[in-house]
């Protein structure tokens, strides 16, 4: 019966659900609206705020191609290929591959977020290999397994927390930085990560739809499913005849001396700054590998230029959510929600405000570093508000909880909103016609069952 659900809730999303670039325009205006309503902003003062914010994720939007393309070019490398063969060697059936795909991802998504292109990669090999798959279905497995990243090592803001002198302690919201211990190690997200580990693997077995959709019968053309080698193709492109550029483009001395180069930071890296991953220096590494899985500079070339052959919707999608951004940020619409969930809030009822909170604005900011700027002062002050006069253990307690539920209510609600399928995509949609409407349907039980279960956690689960 779920099951059949399940169908029909991606039937219907098929017929009503639209491209995610018009999603985003549409949230442009209904922000623009409400800022106009709540925030009292002027028509021309929320233009002027949505332009101002067109740029503001600029550098996150790079970020987002090179953590796509560069993840995706080492899981295009031979080596990498045969671990991926080798680890997938025992999967013969469909009913084993989702479960798989969605354990590996949850525990790649721990490390970082950006390994979610490797899932990709991983679930579109098994798919390429095993007849009887829904393949938007695994799609929604890999996107699913995502979410765990904000309890994991790349949490973005437990890590704001605890970087020095950061954009909270210098307006003075907070005396100095709080402890992951206080966030990442707390019996919350312990609580949360186990709760997530045992039940989405097991929920999305029991979710599996009767219909199938091989991959295989979805590629548009037979080449599309016998892919030339990387190792093929750059000997293709040599001269006829000996000559100086083939042996540059093809000498290993250049990528083996960078990326010793690159070895040796990422070794300084991490000896100066401990377990410090952020998005640059996982991009970093990434490249590195590439560089040396690879071998050759054309090698390496040809893997990038295959990883960024379907990247086009995050370079243009990326500004226009960066100018919902600006209208949250520059009309005080951020401001003002954060200000009425502090006038509503009680000691017992705030976790829950801050996790409805983080869900809400997600939709208009879906990223959590992003959306903490605009809410995260805001929130924190309503805390010690509400904690006033007590030690100053509990009230870091206290905020520590605030700031993990915003992160878990914006992770959580992805599951409605189609922006990180553009991460996901450009990998596992080549070849084929899909789009988010043919994933989405099959994650609004997952979302469902986890927005109570977690509500409940961060609500009465001691920190």
């Amino acid at each position: 019966m779920v099951t059949e659900l399940g169908e029909r809730l991606t039937r219907r999303f098929r017929k009503y659900m639209p491209d995610a670039f018009v999603f985003a325009l549409a949230l442009t205006i209904i922000t623009s609206i409400v800022a106009m309503i709540w925030a009292k902003s002027s028509a021309l003062e929320t233009i002027q705020a949505w332009y101002v914010g067109f740029w503001m994720l600029l550098e996150f939007g790079m970020q987002m191609v090179l953590i796509l393309v560069s993840g995706y070019c080492i899981a295009l490398s031979p080596f990498i290929k045969k671990i991926i063969y080798k680890l997938t060697n025992f999967i013969q059936s469909p009913k084993q591959v989702y479960p798989f795909v969605m354990f590996i991802g949850l525990m790649l998504s721990m490390i970082s977020w950006g390994w979610m292109v490797i899932t990709a990669a991983l679930a579109r090999e098994l798919a390429l290999r095993i007849k009887g798959i829904n393949y938007p279905y695994l799609i929604a497995c890999v996107y699913f397994s995502g979410g765990i990243w904000v309890s994991g090592l790349s949490s973005s803001i437990p890590l704001l927390l605890n970087t020095e002198n950061n954009y909270l302690i210098e307006a003075g919201i907070l005396s100095d930085t709080i402890s992951t211990s206080y966030t990442l190690g707390s019996i919350l997200n312990l609580s949360i990560l186990t709760f997530s580990l045992a039940l989405a693997p097991i929920l999305f077995r029991l979710l599996i739809p009767h219909n199938e959709l091989d991959l295989e019968k979805m590629l548009l053309t037979e080449d599309q499913f016998k892919e030339p080698t990387i190792k093929d193709e750059a000997k293709n492109m040599k001269l006829p005849y000996r000559a100086v550029s083939d042996r540059l483009n093809n000498s290993s001395i250049f990528p083996y001396t960078i990326g010793l180069m690159g070895l040796t930071y990422i070794i300084f890296h991490f000896s100066s700054n401990g377990l410090d991953l952020n998005l640059n220096i996982m991009i970093f590494i990434f490249v590195i590998l590439g560089m040396f899985l690879h071998k050759t500079p054309v090698r390496y070339g040809i893997a990038m230029r295959h990883s960024s052959a379907n990247i086009s919707g995050i370079l243009f999608q990326f500004p226009f959510y960066a100018g919902i951004m600006g209208i949250m940020i520059h009309t005080g619409l951020g401001k003002e929600l954060a200000q009425w969930m502090s006038a509503n809030a009680t000691i017992d009822t705030y976790p829950l405000m801050a996790f409805l909170s983080g869900g809400f604005v997600n939709f208009a900011i879906p990223s959590a570093g992003g959306e903490f700027a605009v809410i995260g002062p805001s929130i924190i002050n309503a805390v010690k508000e509400i904690g006033a006069g007590l030690p100053e253990t509990e009230l870091n307690n206290m905020i520590a909880r605030a700031a993990l539920s915003v992160a878990y209510g914006e992770t959580l609600t992805n599951l409605l909103q189609p922006f990180y399928l553009l991460i996901i995509l450009p990998v596992m949609g080549i070849g084929i016609k899909i789009q988010a409407r043919d994933v989405m349907g099959y994650l609004l039980i997952p979302f469902l069952i986890f927005f109570i279960g977690w509500a409940i956690m961060v609500t009465f689960v001691p920190i």
